[in-house]
């Protein structure tokens, strides 16, 4: 694979974070991964051990976590999704709250809005999903076949987020499951980050079904808000004891909130530009994922669209589905330990020859119709 990894001279957008694996916090409830394993259909993921990527980046082994098939969806937006909603919805039958159908409203950039109007389809509620512009067609229609309504937005991400949350508050029957937060709206975001765990929950097994018990030692993710990062740093993070990996969030240089974020030490919007890995196109950090990825992240790196385009080809070529947004993560590793300064980033994040290495995966090609040839603006 090294033959066709990208080289460039620029100086790599990357930050280094010397101690967080020393920092400690409270773990996902356990009951998630069992609600997942009880839904119909539901299977683990492949985690795919790939010993060419680990001969090109100097590491004894690397496995991708693929997330090209969760729950009928080519991406792993659903585990969030379902587990949300079914908290929402046993919240309010608990409260005594009419029992007719409700409509979940949410923005997104692709999956996560296809993931709750998949949801509300299933269990018999509609749904109203915002999009921002830069989304696909095709990605709007995956999300219209879902009987949700859609509504397109002329603006950003973050705007779309805000008129989702002013159409929900609009209405009695509505709720917002968004999956981001910010101050006064963060119970559901954190249910979204709950069910992401049963991801991370998996790769445990799947690693010691390999006869790696231990863990990783580095695991890169894919960052838009923080969410998924959030409880990859919940996950480790919640050890009180044995190996705690280091953890790399990566983003595409056109919104990389969270690097920007890191670097000032304090939660910072940025403007956002065009990118193929549109999932992570996202301008501010969630509240709630915020504490935990300035507290538990040990590197930060921000890939161009290239860097993710020459790695989705890597992983296809190796029989790995991934979309842009997936192949983020080969992607910031390759700039990581072999960019300029590599070996120095390397050695702070504790990295030999005999290290393990997984690969957050987040989404197939079929999820982001720009995986396929179609270079029109698109959605993840």
């Amino acid at each position: 694979m090294t033959e066709n990894a990208p080289s460039s001279p620029r100086t790599p957008q990357c930050l280094v974070r010397p101690g967080a694996r020393t920092w400690r916090c409270a773990p996902a409830p356990a009951e998630v991964r069992d609600f997942h394993a009880a839904l119909p259909g539901h299977s683990s993921t492949p985690l795919t051990e790939l010993p060419q990527l680990a001969a090109e980046l100097g590491v004894g082994r690397v496995f991708v976590k693929d997330e090209s098939s969760r729950l009928g969806l080519p991406a792993f937006k659903a585990l969030g999704a379902s587990w949300a909603v079914h908290r929402v919805l046993a919240e309010r039958a608990a409260s005594g709250e009419e029992p007719g159908p409700v409509t979940l409203v949410t923005a997104t950039d692709g999956n996560h809005g296809r993931a709750v109007a998949r949801t509300a389809r299933l269990l018999g509620q509609r749904a109203h999903v915002f999009v921002p512009r830069g989304v696909h067609p095709r990605a709007v229609a995956a999300i219209a076949a879902e009987r949700a309504t859609v509504t397109e937005v002329a603006g950003a991400y973050d705007e779309a987020v805000r008129l989702a949350a002013e159409a929900a508050a609009a209405r009695p029957d509505a709720v917002l499951v968004q999956d981001t937060a910010w101050a006064g709206y963060e119970r559901i975001p954190g249910w979204i980050v709950e069910g992401y765990s049963t991801l991370c929950a998996e790769i445990d097994e799947q690693l010691t079904e390999g006869g790696h018990a231990a863990g990783p030692d580095l695991v890169a993710v894919p960052v838009g808000v923080g969410s998924l990062a959030q409880a990859v740093v919940t996950h480790y993070r919640s050890r009180p004891s044995g190996q705690s990996p280091a953890l790399l969030s990566v983003e595409p240089e056109a919104a990389a909130c969270v690097l920007e974020s890191l670097g000032l030490g304090e939660p910072v919007s940025v403007s956002t530009g065009e990118t193929t890995m549109a999932g992570l196109n996202c301008g501010t950090p969630s509240s709630i994922a915020w504490p935990c990825l300035r507290d538990g992240l040990d590197a930060a790196v921000a890939v161009t669209d290239l860097d993710s385009a020459v790695a989705a080809g890597d992983l296809a070529a190796l029989g790995v589905s991934s979309g842009p947004c997936g192949a983020a993560s080969l992607a910031g590793v390759r700039v990581v330990l072999t960019g300029e300064g590599g070996e120095e980033r390397r050695t702070a994040l504790g990295l030999d020859a005999s290290s393990v290495v997984v690969l957050l995966s987040t989404e197939g090609t079929a999820a982001n119709p720009r995986a396929n040839g179609d270079h029109r603006t698109g959605g993840e």
